[in-house]
């Protein structure tokens, strides 16, 4: 009788089991138990980005609030939220930083103290950053994210170490406007419009350059709304020099019954290949004429359109305002305008390197008629000749320009109506939009730290067709599954020998 011989396969299958159990099981408790994530995504959704950490660093002599307005248990266990939760408690553990998580209906007095002004606005989910008196609010939509492919993307550790770098900066973008022209008080008359900046992180303060004699050094955009009068030589020649720093000007303009011209802001907009007319337009056509806030139909409140922006440009900022009046939510339109003109390629010198497009034009009628009528004002002889020939044909009153070499950033528009608190009205919502989203155009409040979105990444791939899908098949499973098959049959077969 022949000697079996003994298999001992089994048993060391079952050693190493019983082994990976004692290893293993005990790791696995220690881990939950401190919590300890191991960051295996693509993205490192779950990791504070290199250059977060470099923030925080140069950051740590400062003491920060993060303040979360929502239970953070809520989203521990939701893996599509599950990225905020490690942001946040990564940032609470360093000394400097103190996160406070609580929600905003049942702590009252803790969400006024954030917004005391009612300004910001506090709703649930937002994230607030504070460093000394500096306030920065993360709006709660902004921080997950879809993109245009449907794509699922988290934004918030990008928005919360720019608040990060801002708040520790010691002030928020400033928005400037000007005053010793005769325009009118942001106090007075654009309140309203200053609240909605400040709601977007903006600072906005006044500025008289004929007493400081110097643009300040935390200026982000400057405005000139309104101006009654011309700017000084002195104050053209410090615009000019910020605007070729790469800085930012929106300039509201508004018809102006002063006589002579404006030479100085002409210069300005005429180095970005722009003309002012020096007229005031209205609506003769009853079918485009709007209403005003008494709700009493206008010449002086007319349609406009908002021009689509063409491949031959770099810059778009029509596409998201015409997406809103297209889905009925705002309405096109303008009052107490002066319009604007392009100059030719050739009439300026700057023209290689500047990009410049209209934004708000006049609409035609059914017939493809225009009826706005231009009549002249302030200027002089030359420019009252020149409104006579405007009425009935397309008409701009609002522009951008963007210097390729410099960043400067040129945003004209032919009213103030759309921001005067005593003024605008329901039917000049869109307009009053575009110049809002322009402010983010000329600097953006959210202010980037170059860590950029995270999402999650999958593996994929390509075929060619039905042939090489098989092929790919059949080299990665079916091959493989043929393999151990023959492998457990000569297994079968030699076990007992």
């Amino acid at each position: 009788m022949k000697d079996k011989k003994f298999n001992l396969t089994g048993a060391i299958a079952i050693a190493i089991a019983v082994l990976v159990l004692i290893v293993f099981v005990p790791i696995n408790l220690i881990v939950g138990y401190y919590d300890k994530v191991f960051d295996m995504t693509p993205s490192k959704k779950y990791t504070l980005n290199p250059k977060t950490v470099d923030i925080l660093n140069q950051t740590s002599d400062k003491s920060i609030d993060v303040y979360y307005l929502s239970k953070l248990e809520y989203f521990k266990d939701a893996p599509e939220y599950l990225a905020l939760y490690h942001t946040l408690t990564q940032l609470d553990e360093r000394e400097n930083i103190k996160l406070t998580c609580f929600e905003p209906d049942k702590d009252a007095d803790l969400a006024n103290s954030l917004d005391p002004s009612g300004v910001l606005g506090v709703q649930n989910g937002d994230i607030f950053v504070k460093c000394g008196d500096v306030i920065k609010r993360i709006d709660h939509n902004k921080i997950f994210q879809t993109s245009s492919d449907g794509t699922f993307q988290y934004a918030g550790e990008e928005l919360v170490a720019a608040a990060i770098e801002t708040c520790t900066s010691g002030s928020l973008p400033t928005i400037y406007f000007l005053k010793g022209h005769g325009e009118k008080s942001i106090t007075e008359s654009y309140d309203i419009y200053a609240d909605q900046l400040k709601a977007n992180n903006y600072s906005v303060e006044e500025l008289d350059l004929s007493e400081t004699k110097a643009i300040p050094g935390n200026a982000r955009i400057i405005y000139l709304a309104g101006p009654q009068q011309d700017i000084t030589d002195d104050e053209k020649g410090l615009l000019e020099s910020y605007l070729s720093a790469g800085g930012s000007l929106s300039m509201l303009l508004p018809p102006c019954e002063t006589k002579g011209r404006f030479d100085n802001i002409e210069e300005i907009l005429g180095n970005y290949g722009i003309i002012m007319d020096y007229n005031t337009v209205t609506e003769s056509s009853a079918a485009n004429q709007l209403q005003d806030r008494d709700m009493v139909q206008s010449e002086n409140f007319m349609r406009v359109e908002y021009p689509a922006a063409t491949g031959d440009f770099t810059e778009d900022l029509t596409t998201d305002i015409n997406y809103l009046v297209e889905n009925g939510g705002y309405i096109a339109g303008i009052a107490g305008a002066r319009s604007f003109a392009q100059m030719s390629e050739t009439s300026f010198a700057n023209a290689a390197n500047v990009e410049v497009a209209p934004i708000i034009r006049n609409v035609a009628d059914s017939g493809g008629n225009y009826t706005t009528v231009s009549t002249p004002m302030g200027g002089d002889e030359v420019t009252e000749a020149e409104a006579k020939k405007l009425s009935g044909i397309q008409l701009d009153y609002g522009y951008y320009a963007l210097d390729r070499i410099t960043g400067a950033k040129l945003i004209v528009m032919g009213s103030t109506d759309i921001i005067d608190r005593d003024v605008v009205a329901p039917t000049l919502s869109a307009t009053t939009m575009l110049l809002t989203f322009s402010n983010t155009w000329l600097f953006d409040s959210d202010i980037s730290a170059g860590i950029g979105n995270k999402l999650d990444a999958y593996d994929s791939m390509t075929f060619e067709d039905g042939k090489h899908a098989k092929t790919v098949l059949a080299s990665l499973v079916i091959i493989p599954l043929a393999l151990i098959a023959f492998g457990a049959v000569v297994w079968l077969k030699r076990r007992n020998s």
